[in-house]
């Protein structure tokens, strides 16, 4: 009885590496017989390294790496990156807004936490408006406090239904009453130079005290608050005081202050939703004692 052998089937990549081999075996006789011409005295170099490309370039594409392995390979590793910057920056944007809810001066407030999604003109400082992902549809409303983890921001001073425009501390027309020291003296810091008082280095404010106060280099500045804490609610970080100039014939002490919030930087930050006063505070009777 005869039998009939069906041929073993090989894998596709062994004919392959195969195929390779021969292609390597011819690759390096012919480039033998090149170093053997030129040894033996032929002069036709050009026509030479002619004979030698046509030999040896199929061969260089085809032993090289596969064009689509390494895109396919660089594509995967992209994405790889991508995705672990974005789970940085998530981890990162979370943990801010943990540090920003823990806020003492924010007790009790109602947020709406937003991302910076734009920046708007710039100055010596960095950027002076910046808009962020939130808007009337969240409540925010023009003429409320901005905050980040590391302090005051600034104040929203435009809406739309889903984004808002902020203006950032250090703008020229940013002004914000303050505290500053452990005794609360009363004060303004601005970006553009004091009453009597030299123009602020980029990325610094400046201060002016009240008449006859007092404040030192290292002294902490926070937000005085305003009328229904708009725009601004009380005891919100603004910096801490760099130089002092306390020389004599000033009405008030002048200053500078360092920032506490960086806006180069900003990410997550958050729009105090300050409530209207609506009932009246109690009224007080004075004991004479």
């Amino acid at each position: 009885m005869h039998v009939r052998r069906t041929p073993a089937l090989r894998p596709a990549g062994s004919s392959v590496r195969r195929r390779r081999t021969r292609l390597l075996g011819a690759g390096v006789g012919a480039t033998a017989l090149v170093v053997l011409l030129g040894a033996g005295g032929v002069t036709d170099l050009p026509l030479l390294r002619s004979a030698a490309a046509s030999v040896l370039g199929p061969l260089e594409r085809l032993l090289g790496p596969d064009d689509d392995a390494l895109a396919t390979e660089r594509a995967a590793r992209t994405a790889a990156e991508e995705r672990a910057a974005v789970a940085e920056r998530s981890a990162a944007g979370r943990a801010e807004l943990g540090a920003l809810l823990a806020d003492p001066a924010l007790t009790g407030q109602r947020l709406v936490a937003a991302r910076v999604v734009a920046v708007g003109p710039s100055g010596p400082a960095g950027p002076e408006r910046v808009t962020i992902d939130v808007g009337s549809r969240d409540g925010v409303e023009t003429d409320t406090t901005v905050v980040a983890a590391e302090g005051l921001v600034g104040r929203i001073v435009s809406v739309a239904p889903w984004t808002s425009d902020v203006l950032v501390v250090g703008s020229p027309g940013l002004a914000v009453g303050v505290r500053v020291g452990e005794r609360g003296v009363l004060g303004e810091a601005s970006g553009t130079a004091a009453t009597g008082a030299a123009r602020p280095m980029p990325g610094l404010l400046s201060v002016r005290l009240v008449e006859r106060g007092a404040m030192a280099a290292g002294d902490t500045v926070t937000t005085l608050g305003s009328v229904g804490s708009r725009p601004y609610v009380p005891g919100v970080r603004v910096g801490t005081i760099r130089e002092v100039d306390d020389r004599p014939g000033r009405l008030a002490p002048t200053g500078t202050l360092a920032p506490a919030v960086d806006p180069r930087s900003l990410d997550v930050v958050a729009v105090v939703l300050a409530p209207a006063r609506t009932t009246p505070r109690p009224v007080a009777t004075g004991s004479g004692s």
